[in-house]
């Protein structure tokens, strides 16, 4: 993956609500990528905090998983199963990155979060519901769920990226 650490958009420190939720979003987004850069297939894959089964690519994939499941089957309306289905234990596969290809898995999650974002910004307001389940959810609060999806999993992100190489910084 090609050395993309500055290509992050600050986010609006003054804007409506939608223009804050989506900036410090696609922020969150941005920090991904960065401690995603510059490494190797090998290092995308490893496991670099023992015992954990975490790697860079594992979240990677993850993110593309909790993007679809929140965007496009809740707020959208859609039934779209997931990119790294169970495996026969009944365990998410996403995690499971031996074999897994990171090129493929940031197209996949590239295209995830561009479909993220066209349901957004066609979105009339924030108040659109949609549904899991019985259960009712705010365009709104997908938001809210998703900053706070991607800050903590990019906490995660940064002790691996140290753990890999040593690079460290937000």
């Amino acid at each position: 993956m090609s050395d993309e650490r500055n290509t992050r958009r600050e986010p609006e420190h003054v804007g409506d609500e939608r223009a804050t939720l989506t900036s410090v979003l696609q922020w969150q987004r941005d920090t991904l990528r960065m401690k995603c850069a510059g490494l190797t297939d090998e290092q995308l894959r490893r496991r670099a905090v023992a015992p954990s089964g975490l790697s860079l690519l594992g979240l990677v994939r993850h993110v593309a998983e909790v993007e679809r499941g929140w965007f496009r089957n809740v707020v959208n309306g859609e039934d779209v199963r997931g990119y790294y289905p169970k495996n026969e234990a009944g365990e998410w596969t996403e995690f499971h990155v031996e074999d897994a290809d990171p090129a493929e898995a940031f197209g996949i999650w590239e295209e995830t979060c561009a479909r993220s974002r066209a349901i957004v910004e066609a979105a009339p307001s924030l108040d659109v519901t949609g549904h899991y389940g019985d259960q009712a959810y705010s365009l709104r609060y997908v938001l809210a769920h998703m900053i706070e999806e991607y800050a903590r999993h990019n906490g995660h992100a940064d002790l691996l990226r140290e753990a890999i190489d040593g690079v460290t910084g937000e």
